[in-house]
């Protein structure tokens, strides 16, 4: 049943930032042609408004076409049409328009796989924030050492600069004392 689920989640696609399934894809779990699907949906299409199903647009076929890779060229493996991408609402109410046994079964399966992917999404959200916020506060106390660092250094540099300076102020009074002009020593002859 778990394969189920991660076979499904392996279909399921991001297009316009929703989470959906493809008509093709979802015929082929029930068991039905994708046109069968079609026009079920078509005969009950009140019941799919845009946020449960919506076709593709010309860009979105063509860019969805390209990564699909085929054997023979010349088999259009049902890429004539635009496939209807379905949502997670638009799914449970297929399960409305097709009531087999099979299709039951296999919306019951599909729903798992969306709830279990918004799981993981959550829980992946959830993890990041904490990462980040766990990351900010190692920074922050980064730089709070840093600061504390250069504070420190800062006082001991100041304290260097003033022992520098009195240093400095010494030699400098020692210095004027020595240019004084000096008595010459010995006798003084008279005029």
């Amino acid at each position: 049943m778990d394969q189920d689920i991660a076979l499904i989640q392996d279909k399921i696609q991001e297009i316009r930032g929703q989470r959906v399934l493809l008509d093709r894809d979802i015929a082929a779990m029930y068991g039905v042609e994708t046109k069968v699907l079609k026009q079920a949906v078509k005969r009950n299409i009140d019941r799919f408004p845009n946020d449960f199903m919506f076709e593709l647009n010309n860009q979105e076929f063509v860019n969805w076409r390209s990564q699909i890779v085929t054997s023979n060229s010349g088999d259009k493996m049902g890429l004539r049409y635009r496939p209807y991408a379905f949502t997670e609402l638009g799914v449970a109410m297929l399960s409305s328009i097709l009531r087999s046994p099979a299709a039951i079964q296999i919306n019951i399966n599909i729903m798992r796989a969306f709830v279990a992917l918004r799981q993981m999404v959550t829980e992946i959200r959830n993890n990041s924030v904490d990462v980040l916020r766990k990351e900010v506060n190692e920074m922050k106390e980064y730089m709070e050492d840093v600061f504390r660092d250069y504070n420190d250094m800062h006082e001991d540099t100041r304290a260097q600069l003033e022992g520098i300076s009195e240093a400095l102020a010494e030699l400098q009074a020692k210095q004027e004392i020595t240019k004084r002009p000096r008595k010459p020593i010995g006798f003084r002859l008279s005029k």
